[in-house]
């Protein structure tokens, strides 16, 4: 047996034991054995993938509706390429589903990305791309989890990014609460996850084995639980109101910055500077807040809006700017490594996010080359020889953050040979339905 699948087998069984299991199964897992949300190309940037015309929605879409999926990003290789794309069903974890292409597209598996743009007035150019799905030449047949593949010269395995979306057929009704844990040590800095499953029509004979629960936190796939159990069930109902199981770590509401425009200093810039050819932003230095008192800011939920202040057209005259990140510490960790983290990382923590020790200016400092807008942020520490992200080292965590959940409910029985999304819910710590 293969170590992928020895680590595979041990982290399915403790994750369906575990009392906190926010880390995620994506992070436990190698990528040979199933997707994450990957960019293959240093010059890829911006990569966003939303319901059209809805910026900051998740990528969720229901089965035959008039909902479509709007994929988004550019190319700073300033050469217009040969780019397709093509979608791929997955199951319940992400893990490819052993299905033809024809069960689950409908019309043509490979497409040539012909939407683009090329940059106008910026000093960084770049190519801009556009996909909206389904579409006359792609359709969608089935529910259930997907990625959306973009690729070079006609050639799959020549990838550029990948990125997850949902497709949901609305068979059962979902009712829930994200709040305040009931119960101590959790308490003071946790948000449990409650809620029940009404079947309405769906017939089930073993909801043990057919069905597949998954909660994610803020569009986060490497802070999601998998594998929760009902605690009861009825003909119509399945419960999941666990006690321990059910639990995330709160957090802290995100850091921001505005670089919408480089006439004047927004909020959380500290100056604004012209080195040719680019510009540079350096932002206000940022604090430890792993032990201070929680203050409610409204924010993105650690996602970005593209937006240009001098502009019409803001996704391709919003230019390229070198953003400067600032973290003041009297000395740097020693077991461990820091990253800037959010939506404008892809979520990933690698060489080119990671924070590195100034002991002159006695902080830690990063620089990205980010596209003009408005961003939420976090800082994140990765413990040597771990994969785990923590945000609660450097930001701390408190049952008052506002954060969304999605709920997802996969429905797998023996003649279906593939995991249904047959319900989701959007549930938030602070605004209730």
């Amino acid at each position: 047996m293969t170590i992928q699948k020895i680590v595979f087998r041990l982290n399915k069984s403790l994750i369906a034991g575990a009392l906190l299991v926010f880390i995620g199964l994506a992070e436990l897992v190698s990528q040979e054995a199933f997707y994450t949300d990957c960019i293959y190309l240093p010059t890829i940037k911006s990569v966003q993938l939303h319901r059209a015309g809805w910026d900051m929605t998740y990528p969720i879409i229901e089965l035959n509706s008039a909902d479509q999926l709007e994929l988004r990003f550019d190319d700073l290789s300033d050469a217009v390429k040969n780019y397709s794309y093509t979608i791929e069903h997955c199951d319940a974890d992400w893990m490819p589903s052993n299905l033809s292409v024809d069960e689950y597209i409908d019309g043509f598996n490979h497409q040539p990305l012909q939407d683009y743009s090329l940059s106008f007035n910026t000093h960084v150019n770049y190519v801009h791309y556009k996909v909206v799905l389904p579409n006359d030449d792609m359709g969608i047949r089935i529910s259930g989890n997907y990625v959306f593949k973009i690729f070079e010269d006609f050639d799959e395995s020549n990838l550029v990014l990948v990125q997850r979306f949902s497709v949901a057929e609305p068979l059962v009704s979902i009712h829930g609460n994200a709040g305040r844990p009931v119960a101590d040590p959790y308490r003071d800095d946790g948000h449990q996850i409650s809620f029940k499953v009404l079947l309405g029509s769906v017939s089930i004979n073993d909801p043990y084995s057919e069905i597949k629960v998954a909660i994610q936190q803020n569009n986060r796939w490497n802070m999601s639980i998998r594998n929760l159990k009902p605690l009861f069930i009825t003909d119509e109902m399945l419960d999941y109101d666990h006690q321990s199981q059910n639990i995330f770590k709160g957090g802290n509401e995100y850091r921001y910055f505005d670089i919408k425009s480089m006439r004047y200093q927004a909020e959380m810039v500290r100056d604004i500077q012209y080195k040719p050819p680019h510009y540079h932003v350096y932002l206000v230095p940022d604090e430890l807040r792993y032990n201070g008192r929680y203050f409610f800011r409204g924010d993105l939920n650690g996602r970005y809006y593209i937006e240009v202040q001098e502009g019409v057209k803001r996704h391709t005259e919003s230019d390229y700017v070198h953003v400067h990140f600032t973290l003041p510490m009297p000395v740097p960790v020693v077991d461990g490594k820091l990253y800037v983290c959010g939506a404008l990382s892809n979520w990933q923590c690698n060489e080119s996010n990671q924070l590195s020790y100034n002991f002159e200016t006695k902080s830690y400092e990063l620089e990205l080359l980010l596209k003009q807008g408005y961003y939420n942020y976090e800082y994140v520490f990765v413990r040597d020889g771990s994969r785990f992200p923590d945000a609660t080292y450097i930001e701390g965590s408190h049952y008052d953050t506002e954060n969304d959940y999605v709920i997802y409910v996969y429905l797998t029985t023996n003649t279906s040979r593939y995991d249904r999304l047959i319900g989701y819910q959007i549930l938030n710590s602070i605004r209730k339905n």
